[in-house]
């Protein structure tokens, strides 16, 4: 039977981890330590909640099912879980997640050097989108590409800025904003949606399980085992990465004050720290976070489309590629803008689905469990969502001002709610056969 060597767990937990670690994750941790002052530690637990805890029991919950997102989602129907599938797909690929990791990087490490421009925006967005339809071609070659190369290049990096942050502070620790005084945990758990790592997660499950079998390991025991410890290894390196960008930011104060976002926070500290190199240092780090995680979230997509398209994997990474390409030129602040009432929507119905696919052993029918907790969330999660546009107005004051709506968990209690009442009608009804009879 075969099984991976040290060396290549090692890689694969590397090549987790370097999938995971993107832009947004580079960038969130340091503000939120600037805006929550003497709050970090405890705004720094909620964010690791969702930014660390979710997405490595998400690569656990897939690799118990396969890896694929379908097998996950198989209680709630075919259609039902193909639609929610697809919007997790396409909003951490061409439409948000990977278009965001070309435009990022451009703006944190190449704009800071030549200036906002429409035409060296294109023209790396070009470069960099063939370097990832070169690598994403042949997706088997991962793990030594990304687990035994670009990795540890990353990894080596943000040791460097990790390290630094503890070493050598750029200040002392400001005040903190009003929203970080009243709740610091909820705020910190909410900015670690924005990472996208738990719907990473949802996509990435069937790389890392692709990547595995690509070295010939076939039991699904083992496919199981080595997931699991991939993401435990990349949950690790994560936690390790926000610690210590949380502690940049925090201390960033007399350098950054009045920073509006994380990557003015890390521009001011690699200048004030490696002065004229720090430019480019962050140029390059950014550039490398970006490129793997596009490269990965590319492989997912590519994948997955191809299964349920008439389309072969090759020309889905074309058509990605480029459309990808288009939509990074649009401009950061309208990414990220469109993107985060789709996340505030969608992200409370994923983590149902992952955190009740531990408990399904507990109730006779999955589906009377996940389908109306799932629904219930989905429908919460919208409120969330339209509360964040300029639809805000038409809510009636009963939905705007729920419980936890503040701190943007309106979805919480009522999926809760629904949970029990599901769980009792699971017990009256008993097991699907005997409801039939």
């Amino acid at each position: 039977m075969k099984v991976l060597k040290g060396q290549d767990i090692l890689a694969l937990g590397f090549m987790t981890f370097a999938l995971f670690v993107g832009a947004g994750n580079i960038i969130f941790p340091p503000i939120v330590g600037l805006q929550s002052g003497p709050h970090v530690w405890m705004a720094a637990l909620g964010f690791l909640v969702t930014a660390v805890g979710l997405p490595v029991i998400t690569v656990v919950a897939l690799a118990k099912v396969g890896g694929g997102m379908d097998a996950l989602s198989s209680p709630i129907g075919k259609i039902a879980g193909g639609l929610l599938a697809a919007v997790c797909y396409l909003a951490v690929g061409p439409l948000f997640a990977t278009p965001r990791t070309a435009t990022v990087s451009f703006e944190v490490g190449i704009a800071p050097l030549v200036g906002e421009n429409p035409v060296a925006l294109f023209l790396y967005s070009l470069v960099y989108f063939l370097v990832v339809l070169a690598v994403s071609m042949y997706p088997g070659k991962l793990l030594d590409t990304v687990g035994r190369f670009l990795a540890p290049l990353k990894i080596i990096a943000l040791a460097v800025l990790g390290i630094a942050a503890f070493m050598l502070p750029a200040g002392t620790i400001g005040e903190a904003q009003p929203a970080y005084v009243a709740a610091p945990f909820s705020q910190g758990f909410i900015n670690g949606y924005l990472t996208m790592d738990t719907l990473g997660a949802l996509v990435f499950g069937i790389v890392i399980v692709n990547a595995i079998r690509s070295r010939g390991v076939e039991s699904p025991q083992l496919i199981t085992r080595y997931a699991i410890i991939a993401g435990l290894i990349a949950g690790v390196g994560l936690a390790l990465v926000y610690v210590s960008l949380f502690r940049l930011g925090a201390g960033s104060h007399d350098i950054a004050m009045g920073a509006t976002n994380g990557a003015a926070v890390l521009h001011a500290y690699v200048q004030h720290t490696f002065g004229s190199l720090g430019s480019t240092f962050l140029a390059v780090l950014i550039a490398l976070a970006c490129l793997v995680t596009a490269v990965g979230l590319t492989c997912a997509c590519a994948e997955y489309f191809s299964q349920v398209l008439p389309l072969s994997y090759r020309t889905l990474v074309v058509i990605l590629a480029v459309f990808s390409l288009v939509v990074s030129n649009l401009g950061l602040t309208k990414l990220i803008l469109f993107s985060i009432p789709l996340l505030t929507a969608i992200y409370p119905p994923c983590i149902v689905l992952v955190g009740l696919s531990f408990c399904k052993e507990l109730w006779h029918s999955s589906t009377r469990i996940l389908a109306p907790v799932m629904l219930v969330s989905l429908l919460f999660g919208l409120i969330d969502a339209i509360k964040g546009t300029s639809l805000a107005s038409v809510l009636p004051a009963s939905l705007a001002n729920l419980p936890l709506s503040e701190q943007g968990l309106a979805w919480l209690v009522p999926s809760v709610a629904t949970l029990v009442v599901a769980v009792a009608c699971d017990r009256l009804l008993g097991k699907p056969s005997e409801a039939l009879a």
